[in-house]
């Protein structure tokens, strides 16, 4: 079924008629809620009368959950024909253009608090971590080179900063999302006198033309897997013979076909690998959208597809990694050994000479010609600060706090 046949007499041509096809089936709900709206608006005109406003309620409450017909020729095209007779009223005052707008944007609003609650879930198994080792020494890197001395705790309450910044990104997605372009017809509105939505876009032309919002989620979906995948990658150095410093729980790994001794981070590695494709999916809708001219345009039946897979993997990236986070298990006496190389405190024992009046940079070259003699000696106490105020508990504590109110 197509909503636009009036217009074409002859059938299409089965080859145009697949490709023009919008595989948009998981848009049914959301499409669904946003019907309702309008009809709620068509019945304050008086264009559907109480009967008919229950009906179509009561219709589309069944039919958000029912499956599209591969004849029809998207979810707008199904929702039409399984109202019935009824339907034939619905599509007054609207276009496909502002309906599939209004729907897609319910969608991505919901997609967003989907991510928020998942992310939510994998810094809660991180904080977990981290209490358990809030004073469990390691060292720290740059460069991949052992650097200074840090704790467990302290580290992986970096995680959790990542972490919330995606969820303040997705909390912005889900503002823009809630904006409505009910009203904006195909581009310049409708002559009926339907009540606005609320939150309504200012301008019609941009209200069907803006998928802003959905290029918002793919970017923070985009760059909570770039944070996931970093994640990852340290996972994996971690958890190799060379590092030592954790094992792979058997729940959240896989075996080899061949070698009988592995335990493969498959979990952590899959999640390295969608962060390029979902950097990809980004890109794909920023190069769509960036030569269309307004209004509408049949190049935007391609907003959906990337959305709705970046949801699909988000939504499987972070469960999986909280099962292999949750389920590590680190090998402390391993870590304790790495944090305990002298080497370590070669920046401590250049501040203890700039405490005794040596100028930094000539304490800097005094301690490094020792390093490079084979002659470094540590200072014999050389307590460090907590990190942050009031150390790595304090600091758990907080960001606990701060999860606990999203």
């Amino acid at each position: 079924m197509s909503l636009w046949g009036g217009r074409v007499a002859s059938s299409l041509d089965p080859a145009v008629a697949a490709f023009l096809r919008a595989d948009d089936a998981e848009l049914l709900p959301y499409d669904c809620e946003a019907t309702a709206i309008h009809a709620r608006r068509l019945h304050a005109a008086g264009i559907l009368d109480d009967a008919e406003l229950a009906e179509v309620e009561a219709r589309l409450a069944e039919i958000a959950r029912e499956t599209v017909s591969p004849e029809d020729e998207d979810v707008h095209a199904a929702i039409e024909r399984l109202l019935g007779e009824v339907g034939r009223k619905i599509h007054a005052g609207r276009s496909r253009n502002d309906q599939v707008a209004a729907a897609f944007r319910l969608y991505v609003a919901d997609a967003a608090a989907e991510a928020r609650a998942g992310i939510v879930g994998l810094a809660g198994v991180v904080l977990d971590r981290a209490d358990g080792d809030a004073e469990t020494p390691m060292p720290g890197y740059t460069h991949l080179q052992r650097a200074q001395p840090v704790t467990v705790g302290h580290h992986l309450l970096a995680w959790v900063e990542m972490l919330e910044r995606d969820l303040r990104r997705f909390t912005a997605v889900g503002e823009a999302a809630a904006e409505s372009p009910l009203g904006a017809g195909a581009l310049a509105g409708s002559t009926l006198l339907l009540p606005a939505p609320e939150r309504q876009l200012r301008n019609s032309l941009d209200a069907v033309a803006d998928r802003d919002f959905a290029l918002d989620y793919l970017y923070a979906a985009a760059l909570c897997f770039v944070h996931l995948s970093r994640i990852g990658e340290e996972l994996v150095l971690w958890t190799t013979a060379e590092f030592g410093f954790a094992r792979l729980p058997e729940e959240a790994a896989t075996g080899s076909s061949m070698m009988p001794q592995k335990l493969n981070p498959d979990v952590a590695e899959l999640v390295r690998g969608k962060a390029g494709t979902a950097i990809g999916r980004l890109a794909g809708l920023l190069a769509t959208v960036k030569g269309l001219p307004l209004a509408y345009d049949r190049d935007l039946q391609e907003d959906k597809p990337p959305v709705f897979a970046a949801r699909s993997d988000l939504r499987g990236a972070l469960g999986a990694l909280a099962a292999l986070v949750g389920g590590l298990e680190l090998d402390r006496g391993r870590l304790a050994a790495a944090a305990s190389d002298p080497l370590l405190l070669a920046t401590d024992a250049a501040e203890a000479l700039v405490a005794e009046g040596v100028p930094f940079r000539d304490a800097h070259e005094r301690v490094a010609e020792s390093v490079r003699d084979g002659a470094f000696e540590p200072p014999a106490a050389a307590p460090r600060p907590a990190p942050g105020p009031g150390g790595v508990r304090a600091a758990l504590a907080a960001a606990r706090e701060r999860l606990e109110t999203v």
